[in-house]
């Protein structure tokens, strides 16, 4: 149950809309493949999504597949985000949550602060900060790297504890910081993270 109409119109409107070209459904098929052996062998399904700064497209990748596996009932999916530095989430990624239907609760107040994110009345919040991607709150073993971008791809030749590695590269939103196009540009990718990740879940057997 989606806690605000909103986020149940924007997920409407993914399913009505999805259309994955044939070249990106093969490039995400490997994270197809991971979630499938896991969810036949009833594993849990760790998936960390990793980018240079951990700031705008690991975390809208953690947020929307997670989602989209409560979306599609597949058990036993913890989705984590990490960079190859810290920095910060980013404001416009706040709103842009916000904007598409998310409750988003601030729980800090420094530098690189603490949200978290809700997308169901009686979901676990998601609790979204920029970390390296080996902080400790992200699991240490047992998980699937999915690279964001293609800067953490080529920064990353090897990620300690990663069963797989997968690069699945996304458009940077920050190329419409400041300007008028911004708002835009951050609600398309998000939306492109979505509509991929529920694809993604769409395919899993149970």
């Amino acid at each position: 149950m989606m806690s605000d109409p909103k986020l149940s119109d924007t997920i409407t409107l993914l399913l009505e809309q999805q259309n994955i070209s044939e070249e990106r459904k093969i490039v995400i098929q490997p994270l197809v493949d991971f979630i499938q052996e896991k969810t036949f062998k009833k594993l849990p399904v760790n998936i960390n999504f990793i980018c240079t700064h951990n700031s705008r497209r690991s975390h809208l990748s953690q947020v929307w597949a997670q989602v989209a596996a409560a979306h599609f009932q597949i058990p036993n999916v913890v989705c984590y985000s990490g960079g190859t530095e810290v920095t910060a989430l980013f404001p416009k990624v706040v709103e842009t949550f916000q904007d598409q239907g998310f409750s988003v609760i601030q729980i800090s107040n420094e530098a690189n602060p603490v949200y978290a994110i809700k997308f169901g009345q009686n979901s676990s919040p998601i609790i979204a900060f920029s970390k390296k991607y080996d902080h400790p709150f992200n699991p240490s073993s047992t998980f699937a790297a999915v690279l964001t971008c293609s800067q953490a791809d080529n920064g990353c030749p090897y990620i300690a504890g990663a069963e797989k590695r997968i690069p699945i590269t996304f458009e940077d939103p920050k190329i419409s910081d400041n300007t008028p196009q911004q708002k835009e540009i951050y609600s398309a990718i998000s939306l492109q993270i979505a509509s991929e990740m529920f694809y993604v879940f769409s395919q899993i057997k149970k």
